[in-house]
């Protein structure tokens, strides 16, 4: 099953391992100087005082002889439970679950804090949006918070979408000498089906569907309870936890509300307890180059969300493993596209699920050796461990193997026959700066596009542009700049793909570089997203104008602006919009675009 490592894999890791070793050994010495500090379990809680452990133990009722006066270890759980995204709603029940299962197993679980958790879905094209980014950074901070009472022994995490997991993973890294599990929710059951959704959407923005028929297709889309279907950046990131070793096997695309699920909660519970005080399974060390470097093999090889071409940045850095694009690019070049998941085909994730899912993903990319082995997680020593998957065997909770080959080849495929050679996302270099571009959601045809540049300095410039026909009948590279951190906390410009959409299908040749997001919603339109450095912070998009000719080359990896460089360079550069800083929120975050790195160092605003 395993093979002998990948030429390109070995030489990309070792180049991280080497880049690493200042940070990484400055990081491991911390989390082992934190270990040694930290107060044991036992009674008293080590080097607490009586003062503060009454404060700590006061309302817990049935657990607070635990706590004071037996050896019971106590696990924090940080949870990003609200009743208004979906994904997170299932966890309103798991404290109850995890302290149950803690008592049965002979420790004790509290909810240490919560940590705020918005939905890009819900402030697309809305102010609150420009909060979502820096939402990522004020979850680490917050999970920090819950985390330095020094009462616990290890931590199970509760979150699931887009900057809720990466946050939580930076927070608890801080905290590294402790065994850390996350706990996923699982996507709501298949609706709608993604190609009849993108259709409506861009029906709707043709003009050509109303707003009650919009309605309806998208809350067939998103139902009930759990991850919305489609691969962004939510599930994306239940996929890096699983292949970096910070699920249990198979437990990422369960669904909610079921035995299997359950089962899965009490057992993260169990194995969080067991882990305590053993330094292999402390997340410092389960966090390692390889398992990041697992995490981006993944990521390309599903073709997953542009995000964490910044998230896993970030999250590597907090476990002091400098990460870059050019380590993306170079695995991007010999991983196979293995997966066809909305917006990259017609199936969901629980149809990926039902295929072979992780298990069998893990193994192909194992047998090829595009994976590491020898990692630890935490299930114990090997990424091979993760080719199992769970069932329920009479009511208790076993593992098996999972499938050896696809059960349908529409959605998953093995490396030897793959969707495509090369993974699914793109590294662009050229004088409009670096770029990434998700090239598994386009079509051959659309791999390079050259047109003249529309430039708008925000989104909605473009979108009444698009309502006036003045972008009809022309193709155009549509350059929409000062979306970035700096600017205004590079909100995702979701509302731009059924409108340039329309353009495409009109036999249009269209493009979008920018550099905001676009998420792993990202598709149909060849998009450079997150170009590096943003026109806010002196990047030249900055000096691009209307008409200027932009080849968009996914093939040969560049961006470029066709002007002469002297006369590009000389170029006065735009002063931006004067749009608003205050108003939803946006006037606290005001420390944070002046604090913020660019985005191929992670966009972050705490490391």
């Amino acid at each position: 099953m395993t093979a002998d490592s990948h030429p390109v894999l070995a030489e990309v890791t070792e180049r991280v391992v080497a880049r690493s070793a200042a940070t990484r050994a400055a990081y491991l010495e911390r989390i082992r100087t934190a270990a040694a500090q930290g107060p044991a379990s036992g009674p008293g809680r080590g080097g607490l005082g009586c003062a503060n452990l009454a404060h700590a133990v006061a309302a817990c009722g049935p657990d607070k002889l635990a706590l004071t006066a037996t050896p019971a270890r106590n696990l924090a759980i940080v949870t990003a439970y609200n009743d208004m995204l979906s994904a997170h709603q299932p966890f309103e029940t798991y404290p109850e679950q995890i302290k149950r299962a803690a008592r049965e197993a002979g420790g004790v679980a509290q909810v240490a804090g919560g940590v705020p958790a918005m939905c890009d879905g819900i402030t697309q094209g809305r102010a609150g949006m420009e909060l979502s980014l820096f939402s990522r950074d004020v979850i680490a901070m917050s999970t920090a918070v819950a985390l330095s009472h020094d009462m616990f022994d290890g931590a199970v995490l509760l979150g699931v979408c887009d900057k809720i997991v990466p946050g939580l993973v930076i927070g608890a890294l801080s905290f590294g000498h402790l065994p850390v599990l996350l706990a996923p929710a699982g996507p709501m059951t298949s609706g709608l089906p993604n190609k009849e959704k993108a259709r409506v959407r861009q029906a709707f923005a043709a003009g050509e569907a109303g707003r009650e028929e919009l309605l309806d297709a998208e809350s067939r889309s998103y139902h009930g309870p759990g991850t919305c279907t489609f691969f962004g950046t939510a599930n994306s990131n239940q996929l890096l936890m699983e292949v970096m070793g910070l699920h249990l096997p198979g437990s990422s695309f369960v669904n909610p509300g079921t035995p299997l699920r359950d089962a899965l909660t009490a057992e993260t519970t169990r194995r969080a307890l067991a882990a305590a005080g053993d330094p292999d399974r402390a997340m410092g060390a389960v966090v390692d180059e390889r398992a990041v470097v697992n995490g981006v093999v993944a990521l390309l090889a599903t073709g997953g969300s542009t995000n964490h071409t910044m998230h896993l940045v970030a999250m590597a850095a907090a476990a002091g493993v400098q990460l870059t694009w050019d380590d993306f690019s170079d695995l991007s070049a010999v991983v196979p596209l293995l997966a066809r998941i909305y917006p990259n085909g017609d199936a969901d994730v629980n149809h990926f699920h039902a295929a072979g899912g992780m298990q069998l993903l893990i193994r192909e990319l194992l047998g090829a050796g595009l994976l590491h082995d020898d990692v630890y997680t935490v299930d114990g020593p090997g990424l091979a461990r993760y080719t199992r998957e769970p069932f329920l065997d009479d009511g208790e909770l076993v593992w098996r193997e999972g499938p050896t080959e696809s059960l349908d080849k529409s959605v998953l495929r093995g490396a030897a026959d793959p969707f495509a050679p090369d993974g699914g996302l793109r590294v662009l270099h050229g004088n409009l700066g670096r770029s990434v571009v998700k090239t598994s959601a386009v079509g051959p045809e659309q791999r390079v596009v050259e047109a003249p540049a529309a430039v708008f300095d925000d989104q909605a410039e473009l979108l009444a542009a698009f309502r006036a026909g003045e972008l009809d009948g022309r193709d155009l590279v549509a350059v929409v700049r000062f979306q970035g951190p700096r600017a205004n906390g590079m909100p995702e410009l979701h509302t731009l793909t059924p409108a340039l959409g329309v353009l495409q299908d009109r036999g249009q040749r269209v493009a979008v570089v920018t550099d905001g997001r676009m998420s792993g919603a990202s598709g149909k339109v060849p998009a450079a997203l997150h170009v590096t450095p943003e026109a806010a912070a002196g990047g030249p998009l900055g000096r691009i104008r209307d008409g200027d000719p932009v080849r968009l080359d996914t093939l040969t990896g560049t961006l470029t602006v066709l002007v002469d460089d002297g006369e590009f360079d000389a170029r006065e550069p735009a002063a931006g919009p004067s749009g608003a800083t205050e108003g939803t929120g946006r006037e606290l975050f005001a420390a944070f675009r002046d604090a913020v790195g660019p985005a191929d160092r992670g966009a972050a605003v705490v490391l």
